[in-house]
Formats: C-alpha cells, sequence, structure tokens
C-alpha cells in the first residue's frame, strides 16, 4: 500500500527549509517540487525530489500517480517585487500554478477517500491602501478590510485565498457524495525575517538586508524611508504557524484565511536595533519609489484575533527577542564577525 506522503511546493525557499527540516524530524514522509534542486542539506530528509515546474500537468500527474499526499504545503510562488516586472508570468505561476495544486488535491482527496489539507502562504499584500492618510487612521485591519492590492503579487494572493475557499466550500463536481475534499486553510504572513537563508529580493526584506549588510561590515541604503511601519515575524514563528494551522480541527476553524502578526516596527527602529549592535554599521537610505509605494498600501498592523482564538496562534519572537536572540546572533555567526 501507499503510505500517505506531505507534498511541499517551492521546498528549496525560506519557509521550505524550516517545514521539510519539521516535519522530517517529526517522522513524516515528504516530498518535494522545486524548480530548482534542493541543497545538501535538504536533499537526505525527504522521500522524493521532483524538479520542476507546478504549471507541469504532465509533472503533476505523475505525483498523483505515484503517491497518496494527505496534506499540501503551496509554497511555490514569483514574490512581490519579481511580478511587478513580470505580470502575466506572475499570474501564469501564482494563480494557475495554485488551481493546478488545487485541482491535484481534489483528484487526491477522490482517490483516497478523504479530504487532502491544503495550506497555502497567502501575504499581507492582499490588502491594499489608496493613501498613506487612510492606512494612519485605519489601525490593525482584519482578513475582510481593505482587501483591495495594489500589485500583481497582490491580486493573485487575494484572487488564490478565494479559489480555496471555493475548492473548500462549494467545488463538489468530481465527488458523487457532494462532500468537498480539499480541505483549504491560509494565513496571510507578513514580512518574514530569516536567519538562516539569505534575503532574496523581497519588498519586506530592508530589515534583514540591514543586519545582513551589517555583518559583513558592508555599507547598505536601506530602500524605504526611516517611518515605514508593517509587520513582521521571525521565520521560526512562521514555520511553526503553518503547523500548527495543518493539525487545527476542522470545526474550530471560522475562517479559510487567518491574519498573522508578531511585532511591527519602523524602518527605523529596525535599523537602530541593527547599529547597536554592529557599531560600525554604515545604513542609510536611498528610496525606491516603486518599492516604497507597495510597502505604503501595505497596513502598519494587522488583527490577527482570528488565529489566536480558533487555533493558538502565539508567536515566540517579539521584536526585542528576534533582533537579540535569535537574527542578529545567528546571522553574525554566519559571517564570523564579533
Amino acid at each position: 500500500m501507499r503510505k500517505p506522503v506531505v507534498l511541499i511546493t517551492g521546498a528549496g525557499g525560506e519557509i521550505g527549509h524550516g517545514l521539510v527540516t519539521r516535519l522530517s524530524g517529526a517522522g513524516s514522509l515528504i516530498i518535494t517540487l522545486d524548480v530548482s534542486p534542493l541543497d545538501a542539506t535538504l536533499a537526505p530528509l525527504v522521500t522524493r525530489e521532483f524538479t520542476g515546474s507546478i504549471t507541469d500537468l504532465a509533472l503533476l500527474d505523475r505525483v498523483l500517480a505515484e503517491f497518496e499526499v494527505d496534506r499540501v504545503f503551496h509554497l511555490a510562488a514569483l514574490l512581490s517585487t519579481r511580478s511587478e516586472f513580470t505580470p502575466v508570468t506572475a499570474h501564469h505561476v501564482n494563480v494557475e500554478g495554485t488551481l493546478n495544486l488545487l485541482e491535484f488535491a481534489q483528484h487526491q482527496g477522490e482517490s483516497h477517500g478523504r479530504p487532502v489539507t491544503f495550506i497555502y502562504p497567502s501575504s499581507i499584500a492582499a490588502f491594499g491602501f489608496p493613501d498613506l492618510d487612510t492606512k494612519s487612521r485605519a489601525g490593525a485591519v482584519t482578513e475582510d478590510q481593505f482587501a483591495h492590492p495594489t500589485t500583481m503579487y497582490g491580486c493573485n494572493k487575494l484572487y488564490c485565498e478565494q479559489l480555496g475557499h471555493y475548492y473548500a466550500h462549494y467545488y463538489k463536481q468530481l465527488s458523487a457524495d457532494a462532500i468537498a475534499r480539499v480541505d483549504f486553510r491560509a494565513v496571510r504572513f507578513p514580512g518574514l525575517i530569516s536567519a538562516m537563508t539569505l534575503p532574496s529580493g523581497g519588498t519586506s526584506d530592508y530589515a534583514p538586508e540591514m543586519i545582513h549588510a551589517a555583518a559583513k561590515g558592508e555599507p547598505y541604503d536601506c530602500f524605504v524611508r526611516p517611518d515605514t511601519t508593517i509587520p513582521f515575524m521571525a521565520m521560526p514563528d512562521g514555520v511553526d504557524a503553518l503547523l500548527a494551522l495543518a493539525a487545527a480541527p476542522r470545526n474550530r476553524l471560522t475562517r479559510t484565511a487567518y491574519n498573522l502578526s508578531a511585532f511591527n516596527p519602523s524602518a527605523a527602529a529596525v535599523r537602530d536595533v541593527v547599529v547597536a549592535a554592529f557599531p560600525d554599521a554604515r545604513i542609510g537610505y536611498t528610496i525606491d519609489a516603486k518599492r516604497q509605494g507597495i510597502v505604503d498600501s501595505w497596513p502598519a498592523a494587522v488583527d490577527d484575533s482570528a488565529a489566536r482564538r480558533d487555533w493558538g496562534f502565539n508567536p515566540i519572537y517579539d521584536f526585542e527577542r528576534a533582533f537579540r536572540e535569535y537574527l542578529i546572533p545567528t546571522i553574525r555567526q554566519r559571517y564570523h564577525r564579533r
């Protein structure tokens, strides 16, 4: 008999590293799908590694034929900055690829007679404010407020949340017993900061880029204003959140998409903490109008009370602890800086 496995798409990214490590340590059998081969630290932890695109239907059919997938962590995506330069490609990967995976999960659920848990990391980019004055008056926003994204990436994420809701509640075309076969659950991540992987050019990466530059002894020009404020979260808390949501009883969940947040410092506050840790750091500001506009459209704070109430979301790292105990010492060690 085929054994149940976990499928992780985009496993080579920042979140994927943490998920593969944690799930492997818990004894889960893991298969991965990524456009690039996994690095040497991850490859030994997985049962099977597929190299290819989530837009490749033939490849997904192979996975469907060979494995019984009972959980999907769908991480593969084109991120916000790149999506603005290639919006059609972003839609192809982020929307059509996600639709492919939802169909895959639907067929898997049909095959083994129970719903497939489908975990989807959405983004704060799903929000959109028309101007800074509206943003400053809004306070902490709920999941259903200001859902008017201003970027292709945000549009993709918001639409895929709706696609997932549709598959979880309304799409029963293939089910003779009219039971949904996809148990879709999404989180809207804030900016995620990892100490273990390099920043990849995301719109919120100015915070980790400051630490990496300071640890290497290199100058850095932050691409947003000092007063820029958005929510952030340390990567271990992000991984914990995905695993906790995946494990939550279905009857406890009141939504299919949940806000998450841990701390929301200004860019200036991040700079101050980094300079305190690396007194010779040279961090200035050269504003990138495009990326500044994107960040200005995102909330300064989100209301994540639903996640805390429904499935016990409770991040370990606040602003001080994230930088003092996790980010700065780990990144300092990476570059062997005293």
